[in-house]
């Protein structure tokens, strides 16, 4: 494998656990909610997937524990704030810090302990075109997932009628609930995808990123992901392309300390953060300009596109 194999190697498996888990937290938010509690789900997900895989001695079996930990654990906090109507910002921060907590005394016995790694699937033919061969058809099924959910959940968004259901909800939910739509199941079930897609990211940082438990091993990835949605405008393939552009920015943070390169750690650390602010700016420019030109009668009616 040549360098630049390695490097592009190592972008694709830094970036795939961001772009499973905004893909997650773009649903939840396109019906309405805003679930901060990624960090503490992703980590959930990641003792769950580290101790089902010691456990069973399959990975795969990991994984899936892994996907109901993150969906299990997202259930609390619909419950919260749908059933009981708590504010979804400080549920989403103690949902974190409940995470973080609960990970580290289940995951106490299992530090230290070497991982199951989930080995790639290698593609015939195709895993051995020259540079992107070990690159994209060589990889863990992890990856392959991500694909097909920004595939899936691009179609399901724009192209089908539940999506046109659950849009309309984030829209405005009085008019979708006159309309005959159930709200409140819509939501639940949104939020659960939005768990399931965090859990899998973290079981991909156990049994694939480091295939070890430490404490917080989530490393901010949750907060990233939920900077990523914002940086995306609620799109899923700019999910991908940001996704892969943060993991890029991770990685360069490395290779510019190995390489003894003067640019201190902590800047390029917040770059994936200044690229959202930048991007926030420009999206709030865009739709005061689409205001302004619009003619006052169509102005008051005029709600932009998330």
């Amino acid at each position: 494998m040549t360098f630049f194999e390695a490097v592009l190697l190592t972008i694709v498996t830094a970036a795939t656990p961001l772009v499973i888990a905004a893909i997650g937290e773009l649903v939840t938010e396109r019906a309405g909610v805003l679930n901060l509690g990624v960090e503490g789900m992703m980590i959930m997900g990641s003792v769950g997937a580290f101790v089902a895989a010691q456990i069973t001695g399959n990975p795969y079996l990991g994984l899936l524990a892994g996907v109901a930990s993150g969906a299990l654990f997202s259930l609390l906090f619909a419950f919260l704030t749908l059933t009981l109507v708590s504010n979804q910002v400080a549920t989403g921060l103690a949902l974190t810090i409940l995470g973080l907590g609960v990970s580290g005394m289940i995951g106490e016995g299992y530090v230290g302990v070497p991982g199951i790694r989930l080995l790639p699937i290698e593609i015939p033919i195709l895993s051995q075109i020259p540079y992107i061969g070990t690159v994209l058809f060589k990889q863990d099924i992890v990856f392959y997932l991500s694909i097909i959910l920004v595939i899936a959940v691009n179609w399901f968004l724009f192209r089908s009628r539940a999506g046109l259901k659950l849009r309309s909800i984030g829209d405005n939910h009085a008019s979708a609930h006159a309309l005959g739509i159930n709200v409140i199941r819509t939501r639940y079930l949104a939020v659960m995808f939005g768990g399931a897609c965090a859990g899998l990211a973290g079981a991909q940082l156990s049994l694939i990123y480091t295939p070890q438990w430490t404490e917080s091993m989530s490393g901010g990835r949750g907060w990233i992901a939920l900077a990523l949605v914002v940086f995306a405008s609620w799109r899923p393939w700019r999910i991908l392309i940001g996704g892969y552009l943060f993991g890029a920015v991770t990685i360069l943070q490395l290779h510019a300390q190995a390489f003894g390169i003067g640019v201190p750690s902590q800047f390029l650390s917040m770059l994936p953060y200044l690229s959202t602010v930048v991007v926030l700016v420009i999206i709030s420019q865009n739709r005061r300009a689409t205001l302004i030109n619009t003619p006052a009668s169509l102005g008051k009616s005029f709600v932009p596109d998330r």
